[in-house]
């Protein structure tokens, strides 16, 4: 019976639609459903960072609607549908009372947004950007404000702020670290970035987190940590992502950090795969949109039938702060070794180098960007 049955792709963001898209130029003609639980427009969230600098609202971002990308990689795209359930043993994804069967199902539902326990009466106001559909309220909450909170000074929280202020907004940025990016960067390329975001205009609250968000006319008060208050039209909660196991745990898939899969993307569970940012990947979460692509082109020709590992080769990341152009490849974790650093102001050329003399990782800011 599952001979004849679909491919079933669980998600319609970036891991979704590449992979149909990879797929598509190995095999045209398999039938491929996408179950996915917002509206379908195709999107690149990496994007949404990005849309004050480009002039372009949550329409403008849009890349395709859902009709248009049915017709262009030929599948079914379910939308605003909500997956309760896997049974792996029938090959059966379960939506609700209704039993969808699958040759093979990827999961490719993302991650969640990290949420903090504040306490206040403005809680309405924080706004976790996760997609395309949060992108759209928040510029709708926006909407004749100028004054933007933005908690967490990791690498979204910092490209938020440069896109914010190349919009001509009030940006106050609140993180408990002593620079940004600290998962990221060596302190010498955080403090460049953090440095001329400032010259920017963006002020930042580090060492401190917020306790409180209170209603105050029609904005709202920050009570922070170090007993410092700010005041804001909006807040942005930018604190990480963690990613979506609970129904695959459920299913009796396993699971970690991410769901769990070989290089090969497969799960503990037969013809059941994991990609993109719900996936821990022969032990990493990859929350990054090179490793996705590579995840897309190795699992396509998987499911084409030929079993196909991923190989991540330099995987460099690129910091959308164009006040401060950046880019990384962090070291492996746990690596041995240490930054050797060049800096001029700004530009600032550091590497990772092991006791052997090998280079592990790179960070580079400025110029050398």
């Amino acid at each position: 019976m599952t001979d004849q049955a679909p491919i079933v792709i669980v998600g319609t963001g970036l891991s979704g639609y590449s992979l149909v898209r990879e797929i598509r130029k190995l095999d045209k003609d398999t039938p491929v459903v996408m179950v996915t639980a917002d509206d379908g427009v195709s999107y690149s969230k990496p994007m949404l960072s990005t849309g004050f600098t480009k002039g372009k609202d949550a329409e403008g971002l849009a890349q395709a609607d859902t009709d248009a990308m049915a017709e262009q990689l030929g599948v079914t795209i379910r939308t605003f549908a909500t997956v309760t359930g896997i049974d792996p043993a029938a090959h059966e994804l379960i939506l609700g009372d209704e039993r969808l069967t699958y040759r093979q199902l990827i999961l490719a539902w993302g991650a969640d947004v990290v949420r903090l326990s504040l306490d206040g009466d403005g809680l309405d106001k924080v706004h976790s950007i996760n997609d395309l559909l949060d992108y759209r309220a928040f510029r709708e909450a926006l909407a004749g404000g100028k004054r933007v909170a933005i908690m967490g000074a990791g690498l979204i929280g910092c490209e938020f702020a440069n896109d914010l202020r190349n919009g001509d907004y009030q940006v106050d940025v609140i993180a408990p670290d002593a620079h940004v990016m600290p998962s990221l960067l060596p302190e010498p390329a955080a403090s460049a970035v953090q440095t001329e975001l400032t010259n920017l205009g963006v002020r930042f609250h580090l060492g401190t987190v917020v306790d409180r968000v209170d209603r105050e006319g029609e904005g709202v008060a920050l009570t922070l940590g170090n007993g410092d208050t700010l005041q804001a039209d909006v807040v942005i909660s930018a604190v990480g992502l963690r990613p979506r196991t609970a129904l695959a745990a459920a299913a009796g898939l396993a699971t970690g950090r991410g769901i769990q899969v070989n290089r090969a993307l497969e799960t503990s569970a037969p013809d059941v795969y994991a990609m993109g940012d719900c996936a821990e990947v022969d032990g990493q979460v990859l929350l990054y949109v090179l490793p996705l692509m590579a995840c897309a082109r190795a699992l396509a020709k998987t499911l084409a039938g030929e079993r196909t590992e991923v190989s991540y080769g330099t995987m460099p990341i690129m910091v959308k702060t164009p006040c401060c152009p950046t880019a990384v490849c962090p070291p492996p974790h746990g690596a041995d070794g240490q930054w050797q650093v060049e800096q001029d102001g700004s530009d600032v050329k550091a590497l990772f180098v092991s006791p052997a003399g090998e280079t592990l990782g790179f960070a580079v800011t400025g110029r050398f960007a």
